[in-house]
């Protein structure tokens, strides 16, 4: 048994568990200000006046029911108030974290009596006058970090910001910077030690990286998505930026495709340009490539792509394989392609493929396995109304067939495929026998057109032929309007009748408009008639043409026609009355 054959879907699984991955940077957390799990103003008893909070009654904010957004946004308004005038903070930072903090503004809130709400910014000034709060909870909620994140870092014996001055200028040195305020979370997180420098150090360690080359902006995106650089350790980085350098990538390219909520691997990204290069692209090649599709570099820090690759090194595929793929690769997030990818390699199980089939089918025809949706087995079979083995040999013979089974496509039983395409092969052969060019574009929008067989068509244009036209006359009518072959010979009949000889039209008159026969009876006696009473009034013009009377919609032509006449819409109430009721 090949080791092909006991490749089965369970076993992909473990390289489609790629798809969840992360970095493999474990956050650093050590104890910046010790372990407390209890807020210092929940230890304080602090003295309250009858009308500020009432918690014994559970009546609150929150419990009233009154969070309208006028009414959040006066108590969002006195908290700003009180953090900047009261406090003595930053109007930036008091409205960060008076407005982005919907966790503490809660709690808070729930503390808060209110009893009118016309007062709620006076009962939160009020209950904030006689209660302050722990300033870390809001702060450390501004700068992205949850709850369950942030407890705990609280201070055991601080409780206004002012009285941290390393983490505030920190703090103030990253937004400085450039780093957005709610970013700087993820940085304490994982590099808090930064935090308890002197500010001069976290400076001097920013600036270190404009040595090499790189501008402030991309500093501050690539410190935010990977703050364990301010840590140290920059080497992989630094190698990681040369590579780039070597396969053409402008550092601009990473600036604009970076994302700082995801954390990166310097190290695989390298190692991926370095794989690439190794099975047979040039470094301009492999610059290429990243740059039409970054997610293969930057998705999950390329480990998505080195899975891809090692699948498909698993089945069989060459480097002449992987080659094409890449060259082909779609327009589609990298992970979307591989879930395809995936899905595509179960369905191909589930109809009980042999496994040296699917290794063929998945090495030579990878972009197409990666870009299409396909419908589940079980839908295929009841719609197609087939076994798994004719499955099999239809997609062995093409397996382009697959495109015609993916989510959002009808699909047709197989017979009806097969008199669809016996339908069509009659009615092209029937537009060949009236001169049209075959796979010409007027041949094509003629088929899209007709509806009936070969034989009926046929019949209804030897119906034309029958009724008073040349055979040169009716081909040129259908060229005009195909739609027309689409009626039935006896009314097709009526319809020259009526035209020829009740209403004293000629066939220079339907050759210039043939579209007249695709229209009703109806529509066509009233208007024409409509218009013959007119020229003898003198209301309109005689030589309009037939497709001015007929192409517009009844209100049209009663309004442009009809109305304008004394006695318009009296006669043509009686033409109504006298043919059609």
């Amino acid at each position: 048994m090949s080791r092909l054959e006991i490749i089965r879907a369970p076993h992909l699984l473990r390289w489609i568990s790629l798809l969840s991955a992360n970095s493999n940077f474990t956050p650093s957390k050590p104890n910046l200000y010790g372990y407390g799990s209890h807020h210092l103003v929940q230890k304080v008893r602090l003295y309250r006046t009858e009308s500020s909070i009432d918690l014994e009654k559970g009546v609150g904010f929150g419990g009233s029911g009154k969070m309208g957004r006028i009414v959040k946004a006066q108590a969002q308004s006195a908290l700003v108030e009180y953090f900047h005038l009261t406090r003595s903070l930053r109007i930036m930072d008091a409205e960060n974290m008076g407005k982005n903090t919907p966790e503490f503004f809660n709690r808070l809130m729930k503390r808060v009596t209110i009893d009118d709400d016309s007062k709620i910014k006076h009962s939160v000034t009020r209950f904030l006058r006689y209660h302050p709060v722990n300033e870390f909870e809001p702060f450390f909620e501004s700068i992205g970090l949850k709850h369950s994140e942030y407890v705990e870092y609280l201070p055991r014996n601080l409780m206004f910001l002012s009285d941290d001055e390393l983490l505030l200028d920190n703090y103030y040195v990253l937004c400085n910077y450039g780093v957005e305020r709610n970013r700087i979370g993820k940085i304490f997180k994982e590099a808090n030690a930064v935090f308890r420098c002197d500010c001069g150090s976290l400076q001097a360690k920013l600036r270190s990286f404009e040595s090499l080359g790189l501008r402030q902006s991309l500093i501050a995106k690539i410190v935010s998505a990977s703050p364990h650089l301010l840590r140290g350790n920059v080497d992989e980085f630094v190698e990681f930026l040369e590579m780039l350098k070597m396969v053409e990538i402008e550092c601009k390219w990473l600036l604009e495709n970076i994302c700082e909520d995801d954390s990166y691997s310097w190290k695989c990204m390298l190692q991926l340009m370095c794989s690439l290069c190794k099975l047979g692209w040039s470094e301009k090649q492999v610059g290429e490539l990243i740059k039409q599709h970054p997610d293969l570099l930057l998705k999950c820090s390329g480990r998505i792509t080195f899975g891809i690759i090692g699948f498909l090194l698993k089945v069989g595929a060459t480097k002449s394989d992987l080659h094409t793929l890449f060259h082909q690769f779609p327009q589609i997030p990298v992970l979307k392609f591989t879930k395809n990818l995936h899905n595509s390699y179960v369905f191909l199980s589930e109809i009980d493929m042999a496994a040296l089939d699917i290794g063929k089918i998945v090495r030579s025809y990878p972009a197409l396995l990666g870009s299409i949706e396909l419908k589940k087995v079980n839908s295929i079979l009841s719609l197609l109304s087939c076994g798994k083995n004719r499955l099999c040999q239809m997609v062995n013979n093409d397996p382009f067939t697959l495109e015609a089974w993916v989510l959002g496509r009808r699909v047709e039983r197989l017979e009806t495929q097969k008199r669809a395409v016996k339908s069509m092969a009659l009615k092209t052969e029937f537009l060949i026998s009236l001169g049209f060019k075959e796979n010409l574009e007027d041949m094509e929008n003629s088929l899209k057109m007709l509806r009936g067989r070969g034989v009926e068509l046929q019949e209804r244009f030897d119906c034309l032929v029958k009724n008073g036209l040349s055979r040169e006359e009716a081909i040129k009518m259908v060229r005009i309007s195909p739609q027309i072959l689409n009626q039935t010979r006896d009314v097709i009949e009526t319809k020259i009748r009526l035209f020829f000889d009740e209403l004293g039209y000629g066939v220079s008159d339907l050759l210039t408009h043939p579209k007249i026969i695709s229209y009703t009876i109806k529509r066509v006696k009233l208007r024409l008639l409509m218009y013959r009473w007119l020229k003898g009034q003198g209301a309109v013009r005689s030589g309009l043409s037939l497709s001015t009377l007929l192409a517009t919609t009844d209100e049209e032509f009663i309004r442009a026609y009809v109305a304008p006449h004394a006695r318009g819409l009296e006669f043509w109430k009686n033409l109504n009355k006298k043919y059609y009721h």
